[in-house]
């Protein structure tokens, strides 16, 4: 007889769920089970289940379907919280069943009872049910997907022991009894005509126009660069935008906010006409200020608009359709794009190369391309500038000759976000995912295997720092030193920034409380990262020498194996916010630096270079 298990692992299926990540206990067993009878879902069993839960988000950001994610009940559902949370705030479809004591045992204080709804009733808002009853089954997992899916956020289904293994229901067309379907086809959401036109009115006017890109234009790159061709504006993106923009156009300011580039904040402190299009980015210093740019916003989401910054026009859309109905409006678009419904907007008077709507606009586009000339030289000398013994920014810059199309990558948290923010050039068709807004460390390898599952024919490339991998990453090695060999394309590399140092932190001690590094908390246990992926039959490679990284990353991403490239850098290598912002932290850094004595001293004097690359 099939059961209510049997059931689950079934409707999995029907939602074309084939990978499933977690760890086993007595509170999910039965379920396990049935997914080991079942032979159609691949179990992923992690280290730890928050590695797990990092893992079915990675999934959902990779493949863009929905992550699944299981534990115990206790301890093991406890620890998904950080994961769902990661999906929660970056908004990623994930699902979580979640084992429980017996129905008959709740209330008792019983061995790892955890009042499950409790706990999740933040993280899984939108969607948490335990299941009562077998008859609750079908219904409670086809909203949960529906839900996520939906809402773009974890929904979290907890299955009491005693459920799991009652036999599966025969549903009675009777009072009560719910019947549910399987499937979700997301909508086609597009503006109202006026909005647009308000937009078209709001945009045409701006002399010096930017457009703001978040992650939400993953599926509208081109019409991007079209749209901000016809307005001759500039780009910025977040950083969880950064993939879906081509950062080799000369208009391509790169990423904004405090790991930004210093083109992004001079073009953001300069622009009066602001289009953000899938874009929430908290780093609103970095914004322009309130008033100075007549902005417009894009999102699928209504609850973000004006979120961040006022906006004359609020466009509700997806923003590839969104951007297309813009673009056909705009004075300079053809005018066989333009609805055959509606009426020609009117000439708007245009420069002789018809990059803006006044004399102005076209050395705006000027601008916009000096800014972008000079940071990449100030990136340029960036890394080339001798550290003791490796530049963390010449890890990153020796890397980005090396990508392809068909890189995947995956981003741990710390100060590697920063270089990678601000070296690498991602070829069009490259993924890159980081915990963004929960910004959780950890998050690197498990995120780098999900990639690799998702799609096992391209190459991931893991960048990580030494606090992220002695967090949960080096656990993790275990398990992709475990799947590896079932792998046809074995390219899988994770290179860890080594410098003993929690170095994010140790800088925004010295920026944000003018405060020496506290090195209790900050300093890390040395450990071989690269002795220990061979004893873990990975291949190991041990970098101190900024003139062996070509080679290295080149033999890495060529290897026979998964490859741990650890690359001993220089903690003193400064966290410089991009000018003008950054200059208004140089005096409390120094402060911080100076309390620091001799140890301090080469710090400051890194510091003063980077801030001299800055100034003109």
């Amino acid at each position: 007889m099939a059961t209510v298990s049997d059931a689950i692992v079934q409707r999995l299926g029907e939602w074309g769920v084939d990978r499933i990540f977690g760890y086993s206990g007595d509170g999910i067993n039965a379920f396990v089970e049935a997914i080991a009878a079942s032979g159609d879902l691949d179990f992923v069993q992690a280290r730890h289940e928050e590695a797990a839960a990092f893992m079915a988000v990675g999934h959902s950001k990779y493949s863009g379907t929905v992550g699944v994610m299981t534990s115990t009940q206790g301890p093991g559902a406890i620890h998904l919280l950080n994961g769902l949370y990661d999906a929660k705030l970056d908004g990623v479809p994930v699902v979580a069943i979640i084992g429980q004591q017996d129905r008959s045992t709740l209330g008792s204080a019983y061995m790892q009872e955890v009042n499950l709804e409790r706990l999740f009733a933040d993280v899984a808002s939108e969607y948490l049910q335990t299941v009562q009853t077998p008859e609750q089954v079908p219904l409670v997992i086809d909203r949960a997907f529906r839900a996520a899916l939906a809402t773009r956020s974890p929904a979290v289904v907890i299955l009491p022991h005693d459920v799991q293994k009652a036999d599966a229901p025969e549903l009675p067309h009777e009072h009560g009894i719910l019947h549910s379907a399987v499937g979700y086809s997301a909508p086609r959401v597009v503006p109202h005509v006026d909005d647009l036109a308000r937009a078209v009115e709001v945009l045409s006017a701006s002399e010096r126009p930017l457009l703001f890109v978040g992650r939400g234009a993953r599926g509208a790159q081109d019409e991007v660069v079209a749209v901000a061709e016809a307005l001759g504006a500039g780009i910025v993106t977040s950083l969880l935008g950064k993939p879906y923009v081509d950062e080799r156009l000369p208009f391509a300011a790169g990423t904004m906010g405090h790991l930004g580039t210093t083109a992004s904040a001079r073009l953001l402190a300069e622009c009066d006409g602001l289009l953000l299009v899938g874009c929430d980015d908290p780093w609103t210093e970095f914004y322009p200020a309130p008033g100075q740019a007549a902005a417009v916003q894009i999102d699928i989401d209504g609850r973000v608009i004006g979120n961040r910054y006022p906006v004359a026009v609020g466009l509700i859309g997806d923003a590839a359709e969104t951007l297309a109905a813009l673009l056909a409006r705009l004075p300079d678009s053809p005018p066989d794009s333009r609805p055959e419904t509606e009426p020609a907007p009117a000439p708007a008077t245009r420069t002789a190369d018809g990059t803006g709507a006044d004399p102005e606009a076209g050395s705006w586009r000027a601008t916009v391309e000096r800014e972008v000339a000079s940071w990449r030289e100030v990136a340029r000398r960036r890394a080339a500038t001798p550290a003791d013994p490796v530049n963390p920014e010449a890890v990153l810059a020796a890397l980005d000759p090396h990508l392809t199309a068909e890189t995947l990558l995956a981003l741990d948290v710390g100060s590697v976000v920063y270089w990678y923010a601000r070296q690498l050039h991602l070829p069009h068709g490259v993924e890159a995912h980081v915990s963004g807004r929960l910004a959780s460390m950890g998050c690197g390898v498990p995120y780098g295997l999900a990639a690799k599952l998702a799609d096992p024919t391209r190459p991931v490339i893991v960048l990580a720092g030494d606090g992220g991998m002695q967090m949960l990453g080096n656990a993790e090695l275990v398990t992709l030193a475990r799947m590896w060999p079932r792998w046809a394309d074995p390219r899988f590399v994770v290179c860890v920034l080594d410098n003993g140092d929690l170095a994010e932190v140790s800088w925004e001690q010295r920026e944000m409380e003018s405060a020496p590094r506290y090195p209790a908390s900050q300093d890390l246990p040395a450990f071989p990262f690269a002795g220990y992926a061979e004893s873990l039959g990975l291949r190991g490679v041990r970098v101190d020498d900024p003139t062996a990284l070509d080679d290295a990353w080149r033999e890495a991403l060529a290897a026979d194996r998964p490859t741990v490239l650890q690359v001993v850098t220089d903690r003193n290598v400064p966290l410089l916010p991009p000018f003008p912002q950054g200059e208004q932290k140089l005096q409390s850094m120094h402060e911080g630096l100076a309390r620091e004595g001799a140890s301090g001293a080469a710090a400051a004097r890194l510091l003063d270079e980077y801030a001299s690359h800055e100034r003109r």
